[in-house]
């Protein structure tokens, strides 16, 4: 500004300096620009919802100190940048870790890149495609490693004996009675015929029905440990009908939400898990609110059979629920019930956490509210004859698998 009120010499003078910074610029552009191509996405073929996976890209004609943003789709989380590493021929490398938050098939449609020129006075940040596809499915990790295979065949088909005597049992042969054995095994009239004692061997009754009944209202979509309900239920859902088809029984499933969605009748072996798989992988997020009255109506019509039915739900406090506990009642005449709920560790920490002011103190009573509502409706449950299963994401498929076989062991279906 000095320069142009001066005029004259002075400000002829003052025009070089931006002459000199536009040869500068236009010099390092010439210098610098090496535009990248060819980005190749690595990705694995499908990713466990809640774990983590490693993408890698690889990119030719690669400058310097190359850096790649993403804008990850809903479904996947990440870090938001990621450095190139120089490989061999101009080519670059670069690993992003990925994590699954939602079921579905998310695109990664584009990449920005960025580098500077040579002089540092200039920033490209292009765009190139990427078109990368990442599938995530309901977690079966503990399916694969074989643990739920090991627990459900060593407990009810290991070396110890396993007589299941009483109501319901299904006889399996005869052998001779020796010492040691349960007395009332004797069959007397056979033993008559013989002229020596001959026991009768039991076995635990197969083929039962399991059904597990889903509840994808909006309460599911509550996220707890950094993913929705859904996806813990799924997950428990996955892992207790492998252990029920292990186990020698039938499978079904069922969900719902303001209406009757999907119904299963109950299968054998393992066709049935693939099956709930592939359907529990495109079970959509809804935000409608659950109608429990006419859903377990349904679901009672559907079931004639004594069944074993595994109920995925949730609900805020005693005036929500008194549709669920008076349909829950119903469906508790015919059949045994697991009635399964997942605890909120964060409401949990909140209570055991002293209040630093006022806001803090009105949070705690407000949790301390909610965890008492959600105590008596379960206690009600109960009574009922229903089973309640309520722990926190990371204990509810154990506790689930350990409570159907105590079920199994004491023939309770």
């Amino acid at each position: 500004m000095i320069a142009v009120l001066a005029g004259g010499a002075v400000r002829e003078a003052a025009v070089v300096p931006w002459v000199l910074l536009a040869v500068a610029v236009i010099g390092d552009l010439a210098l610098s620009f090496r535009r990248p191509k060819a980005l190749t996405f690595e990705t694995p073929p499908e990713i466990f919802v809640g774990e983590t996976a490693t993408l890698r890209l690889a990119i030719d004609r690669a400058p310097r100190d190359l850096r790649a943003r993403f804008d990850w789709p809903a479904g996947l989380g990440g870090s938001g940048e990621t450095l190139f590493h120089p490989a061999s021929g101009g080519r670059a490398t670069s690993e992003v870790r990925c994590r699954a938050i939602r079921r579905g098939v998310w695109r990664l449609e584009h990449v920005w890149l960025l580098w500077k020129s040579r002089l540092k006075l200039l920033e490209f940040v292009p765009r190139l495609d990427a078109g990368a596809e990442i599938r995530v499915v309901p977690n079966i990790r503990l399916v694969q490693s074989g643990q739920i295979t090991t627990t459900v065949l060593s407990t009810l088909f290991g070396a110890k004996e396993n007589r299941a005597i009483g109501e319901g049992s299904e006889f399996q042969q005869l052998r001779d009675f020796v010492p040691g054995m349960d007395i009332k095994t004797i069959d007397w009239k056979r033993s008559a015929r013989r002229r020596s004692l001959v026991a009768k061997e039991l076995r635990a009754e197969r083929n039962h029905h399991v059904i597990v009944a889903l509840d994808n209202g909006y309460l599911m979509r509550e996220e707890i440990a950094g993913l929705p309900k859904i996806d813990h239920a799924v997950t428990a859902a996955l892992a207790i009908a492998w252990a029920a088809a292990i186990g020698g029984d039938l499978v079904g499933y069922y969900s719902y939400d303001v209406k009757p969605r999907s119904f299963a009748a109950p299968a054998p072996g393992r066709a049935a898990f693939a099956r709930l798989r592939h359907w529990t992988a495109e079970l959509s997020y809804v935000s409608r609110e659950t109608n429990h009255t006419l859903a377990l109506s349904e679901l009672n019509a559907r079931t004639p059979k004594r069944s074993l039915i595994v109920v995925f739900t949730d609900f805020i406090d005693t005036t929500s629920a008194e549709l669920l506990i008076e349909n829950i009642a119903i469906l508790a005449r015919r059949h045994l019930l697991i009635f399964v709920t997942i605890r909120d560790p964060e409401l949990e920490a909140l209570v055991e956490t002293p209040p630093q002011d006022l806001n803090g103190a009105a949070a705690l009573v407000a949790a301390n509210q909610s965890i008492h509502e959600r105590r008596l409706v379960l206690e009600r449950l109960s009574r009922m004859g229903v089973t309640i299963v309520d722990a926190r994401p990371e204990a509810i498929t154990a506790r689930l698998i350990s409570t159907y076989l105590e079920i199994k062991a004491r023939e309770l279906i």
